[in-house]
Parts: C-alpha cells; structure tokens; sequence
C-alpha cells in the first residue's frame, strides 16, 4: 500500500506506527484508518515482530486529535456518517470473536501487544485508539479528551464500555458526560495512562519499558494472556478459569515453558526465542 498518512518503522522487535497528517495536527481520516488497518495486520503477520506501538507525528505537535474537521462539514452535508472506508479495508484482528469484529474492538483479536505512545493532544477518535490499546504512556502536559459532546454526538467507538472498565464508572461518566480536558498527569492518577514521560524522551521511555518488562516475557504468553483478558471481558469467572485450565495443559507441553522453569531454577532470566 501506498502510505500517505501513517509511517511505519521497526525499533528491534517493535513495529511503530506513526499517525503521520502534521499539517492538520495527525487528525483522523478514511485513508488514516485504512492504512492504519494496514499496516496493524503487517505488524500482526510479522514473525519478527513482538509488540507494536502507535503514536503521532511529532511535527503535528499531537498524537491524534481526532476526526479532521474538514471530514467533519463533509458529514454536515451529507446528513449522517459517513466512514471514508472501502468494503475491502484490512481486517487485522478479526476472526477471533464476533464481539471483536468491529472499529477498534479488533485490537483484542491481535496476538501482539499495542502500546499507545501519547506524544501531544488526544482527542475524540484519537482518545478511542489509544484507548483499545493494551497500555497507555503520555507526554507530560499532553490535553486528553472524549470532546464528542461538544460536537452534539454520542459516545464515539465503544468508548462508552471500554472506559468504565478501564476507570470505572464514576471517572467514565466525568469524562465522558463533561467531555472535558484531562491533562496527562490526571489521567495518570486516575488510571487512564500507565506512566508518564517529557514529550522528548517518551518513545524512548516506552521503548526502554517495553524491553524490560515485555522482554522477558514469551511471545506465546503475551498473545495467550491477552486473548484471555479480552475474552474475558466478555465472559463469566467459571468459564475464565476453565478456559485458563485448557491453556494451561496446551503451554506446559511448550519448550517455552520448560525453558521458563529451568531459568527458575537455575536462576538466570529465560531465553526465549
């Protein structure tokens, strides 16, 4: 695919995915979404690659700050939404399960990790990308917002399921009801980030993260733990622990696995492939 508005790079074992419009401050397109789509499903079908992160340009001075207004006056004129999509946009993710099978949702079809690098202003779509993702890390002093109700819309993207499990209700409702600013060091407080870092040393920051504390873990762990939460979420605490019973039989017949206990034992970190 011709990419004219995401770049992609490789960091070691790490696909980056960079929402790439400067001009318009890496506002969210068709083509954005499509080629996003893209190049998730390479990352995805990349034996090379282990976990993926997604962040903005930084000549646009944001992450992502969400649909482009321009796209926005098209949607006035034609009297509804209109996604800017082809029928035949990539599917990464989906497949899985049907609950799955929808815009954002297909990142817990993924077998790799998705790290949202929050380099600048968030907002609307921007905030539901970086949401879906696995982990949040922001820039000092980065502006985060739902900003749909300033728009006379609804929740955008599932946002209105995926927040309160991720804050919980109370905070979910201030941020999504209000649509108001949070700044990054209240999103950390209130869960909604996992760390924060200066804006110039945040994709090192992720990226030193990631290699000490996804490095060790096995390729096969990581998409088997994160097909289990997302499952799960959609599912009751009998069937989790008995789907956790079967995982368990199919991994401990793994080479991983052994490789895991003889490293426990002879004390040292694990080797895995």
């Amino acid at each position: 695919m011709d990419l004219k508005t995401v770049l992609y790079d490789h960091v070691g074992s790490t696909a980056v995915i960079t929402l790439s419009r400067p001009a318009r401050h890496n506002a969210w397109t068709g083509r954005m979404h499509t080629e996003y789509r893209w190049v998730l499903q390479q990352a995805e079908n990349d034996p090379d690659v282990k976990v993926i992160v997604v962040t903005g340009d930084p000549a646009g001075g944001a992450f992502c700050v969400g649909a482009d207004s321009q796209a926005l006056e098209g949607h006035v004129a034609g009297g509804g939404y209109v996604a800017g999509t082809d029928d035949d946009i990539p599917t990464p993710g989906f497949g899985v399960s049907p609950a799955f099978d929808a815009d954002f949702a297909y990142h817990f079809g993924l077998t790799k990790p998705v790290v949202a690098a929050i380099n600048g202003a968030t907002a609307g779509v921007g905030l539901a990308l970086a949401c879906f993702a696995d982990l949040r890390f922001a820039a000092v002093g980065s502006k985060l917002t739902a900003v749909h109700g300033k728009l006379g819309l609804p929740a955008e993207f599932g946002l209105s399921w995926l927040l309160p499990r991720l804050i919980g209700l109370g905070r979910a409702n201030d941020l999504l009801l209000t649509s108001r600013v949070v700044m990054a060091e209240e999103a950390l407080e209130m869960g909604l980030v996992n760390g924060l870092a200066p804006a110039d040393d945040l994709l090192a920051h992720v990226y030193g993260w990631i290699d000490e504390f996804l490095g060790p873990v096995a390729r096969t762990s990581l998409a088997a733990t994160r097909r289990q939460v997302y499952t799960d979420l959609h599912g009751d605490a009998a069937g989790s622990v008995n789907e956790a019973r079967r995982l368990l039989d199919i991994h401990m017949a793994g080479s991983e696995f052994a490789e895991g206990v003889a490293a426990l034992n002879e004390r040292r970190p694990p080797e895995f492939p």
